[in-house]
C-alpha cells in the first residue's frame, strides 16, 4: 500500500537515520507553544539542528498554508531526507504527503512522535516518543 510518502520510522530509528545521513534533516511541525513548553529534539551533538516549522497554526489548528514557503526559506531543498516529527505522529505524517506530493524527499513520518502515544491512563510520554527513547532533547 501506498501511503503517500518514504515511510515511518521509530524516534530511535530516526536517530539512527539522522547519524548515518549527515544530508537528512530534521523537521519539528509542532506548534510553537509544544517547541517553548515540551520541547525540542537536540541534534547538537550530530552538528545539527532541528527545523521547526508549523503544519497547524493556534488557535484554529488550520493548516499552515506558509508552510512550504517558510521550509524553503529555512533552507530545505527537494532533494534531501527529511523526517518529521510532532507529538504523536500524525501531523508529521500528513506534512509528509505534503511534502512528497510536492516533489520533496524522501519523507519519513517519525510515528511515535516527541511524546508517544497514549497510555492506558490517557497520558503520553510514557510508552514511546522521542523523550522516552532516551533522545536527546532541550526545553527553552
Amino acid at each position: 500500500m501506498n501511503k503517500g510518502y518514504e515511510g515511518d520510522l521509530t524516534a530511535a530509528e530516526g536517530w539512527k537515520f539522522l547519524e548515518e545521513d549527515a544530508e537528512a534533516l530534521l523537521i519539528d511541525v509542532r506548534t510553537v507553544a509544544e517547541w517553548i513548553y515540551v520541547g525540542l529534539p537536540d541534534l547538537s551533538k550530530l552538528g545539527r539542528t532541528v527545523v521547526c516549522v508549523q503544519w497547524n497554526q493556534w488557535p484554529n489548528m488550520e493548516v499552515n498554508p506558509d508552510f512550504l514557503p517558510h521550509l524553503e526559506a529555512e533552507g530545505v531543498t527537494r532533494e534531501r531526507p527529511l523526517l518529521l516529527i510532532c507529538r504523536s505522529g500524525i501531523r508529521s505524517r500528513d506534512a509528509a504527503v505534503a511534502l512528497t506530493g510536492a516533489g520533496f524527499g524522501p519523507c519519513y513520518n517519525i510515528s511515535d512522535g516527541f511524546e508517544g502515544d497514549l497510555d492506558n491512563a490517557k497520558h503520553r510520554g510514557t510508552l514511546n516518543g522521542w523523550r522516552v527513547s532516551g533522545l536527546p532533547w532541550i526545553q527553552q
